[in-house]
């Protein structure tokens, strides 16, 4: 059995070699072979030769010219590399800590909770979450009842936005006045002025820096603000710097209702804030940016409704998660695969998704033929899925057909900062980073999901992997974790 399967494991191994690269393979070949047949004689060399002193030299000067030209314009046309510079992510203090028998003794203590049913729910959906004892919730969330005001939700702001851009102008070269623009991501709480004011204003940035400010986008946001400072880079002069940051605000947005539908907010989302500076020049870059690609399924009614701000019944403000919201997340998420794997996959694995559907094509419905599932494993070393909820991890890990050690980052980051929004996936690169996994060369898939619904994808490529562990430097040793089992009546 097991030489069996060493001998799979080196054919399958031996056809990608040879699809992925066809063309050198007969290149090199054809190559060889007419060498051969000239090598006895030298005639091929002679008659290279030749030709070569044949040349007028006013011929040799138009060629140098004629390709010194289109290469210019190539990379004058071409767009421009992206990179990422460096990251840096909230570390909140212990003081914020919501372990399992505080979220328990507040769940009797809530006023608005007044039913042994609903507390049972709310307790319920606390075991199944995959969350640990370390994660943390703001301040507001403290008190009995919860202390929901605009005042609170800016202390929180300002807490986790400056310590994240803290954390990332201290581990790199970039200076505040090297800033041209800032992108800034919060799908609830949208204060006026704005979060890109309050950056501006604590760093005393340039006057004339671009900023952008994007709200209710949901989870994904942190991966749209990607392709926003993507674009900008791709067409602004060599040098320029755009500083990303992603956080959700929770201060101000307890749902302090009765409705199950919009509990699940209140269970899962913990602090959090991760801040990325993007560069247009590989100048100490640590990351580059491959495919973006954005899906969103909003023309249709169920997925525009699946993640909803309302009110309910009784007037309580809340987001309202549909029941349907994995299968909305799980066709989505097919759309943004079948646009980014044409992008993404070698050959070989082209070759063989092609063959099933050419399969199923001429049983025209006769024998049923099961499409074959591309090995995204084959392009990336590493898988960043957003960390919105244990089941919602689940589904992408076998619908990818991932195994258990490709989305531990995902589960482990659940397990310690909780579902912190937009900027849970710089917390998986962190963790991947923490525990020495990430190679030069090496590259990553980031998955993320967010109201409306959409579905995002972004590659990047490790130029140089970091020396330290970010914000899992206290616990990285005792990661990963054994995850209780759930059942599944739940």
């Amino acid at each position: 059995m097991a030489t069996s399967s060493r001998q799979a494991k080196f054919l399958k191994t031996l056809y990608q070699v040879m699809v992925n690269n066809f063309l050198a393979v007969v290149v090199v070949a054809f190559a060889a072979a007419r060498l051969r047949s000239a090598w006895p004689g030298f005639s091929l060399l002679e008659e290279l030769m030749v030709r070569a002193h044949a040349l007028r030299p006013v011929h040799i000067l138009a060629a140098v010219i004629l390709t010194a030209t289109v290469s210019r314009l190539r990379r004058v046309l071409r767009q421009r590399d992206v990179y990422l510079v460096e990251y840096g992510c909230y570390k909140p203090s212990p003081y914020f800590r919501a372990p399992f028998a505080t979220c328990q003794e507040h769940l009797h203590l809530q006023p608005f909770l007044l039913d042994e049913e609903s507390r049972r729910f709310g307790l319920r959906l606390l075991e199944r979450s995959g969350l640990g004892d370390e994660t943390c919730v703001p301040d507001a969330y403290h008190y009995m009842p919860p202390y929901r005001s605009l005042h609170a939700a800016r202390e929180e702001a300002e807490l986790v936005i400056f310590s994240a851009i803290d954390d990332v102008l201290g581990k790199c070269s970039v200076k505040p006045q090297d800033i041209d623009a800032v992108v800034v991501n919060c799908s609830i709480f949208a204060p006026t002025p704005a979060f890109v004011d309050m950056i501006v204003n604590r760093y005393k940035l340039r006057p004339d820096v671009r900023n952008a400010n994007l709200s209710g986008m949901g989870c994904s946001a942190g991966l749209v603000s990607v392709g926003v400072a993507k674009n900008i880079l791709q067409v602004a002069p060599p040098g320029t710097h755009v500083l990303i940051v992603s956080t959700e605000i929770l201060s101000s947005q307890n749902y302090i209702g009765k409705e199950r539908e919009m509990l699940l907010p209140n269970c899962i989302f913990r602090m959090g804030a991760g801040a990325m500076i993007l560069s247009n020049s590989p100048d100490h870059a640590r990351f580059k940016l491959g495919r973006v690609v954005r899906t969103t399924t909003a023309a249709r009614d169920s997925s525009y409704r699946c993640v909803f701000q309302e009110e309910d019944k009784e007037g309580h403000l809340g987001v309202r998660l549909s029941k349907d919201l994995l299968v909305t997340a799980g066709q989505a998420l097919k759309s943004n695969i079948a646009a980014f794997a044409t992008h993404v996959l070698p050959a070989s694995e082209k070759l063989l998704v092609a063959v099933s559907l050419l399969k199923r094509a001429l049983a025209r419905g006769k024998v049923r033929v099961r499409l074959y599932r591309p090995d995204f494993r084959t392009a990336f070393e590493h898988f960043c899925i957003h960390a919105g909820g244990r089941a919602v991890i689940d589904d992408v890990q076998r619908g990818l057909g991932l195994s258990d050690e490709d989305v531990e980052a995902s589960r482990m980051t659940l397990h310690r900062f909780g579902n912190t929004s937009s900027s849970s996936m710089l917390y998986e690169l962190a963790y991947i980073e923490a525990k020495g996994r990430m190679n030069k060369g090496d590259r990553v898939w980031m998955i993320a999901f967010g109201s409306g619904f959409k579905c995002n994808s972004v590659a990047w490529e490790c130029i140089k992997p970091a020396t330290g562990a970010g914000p899992w430097a206290d616990c990285i040793h005792r990661y990963p974790v054994r995850l209780p089992e759930v059942a599944k009546d739940v």
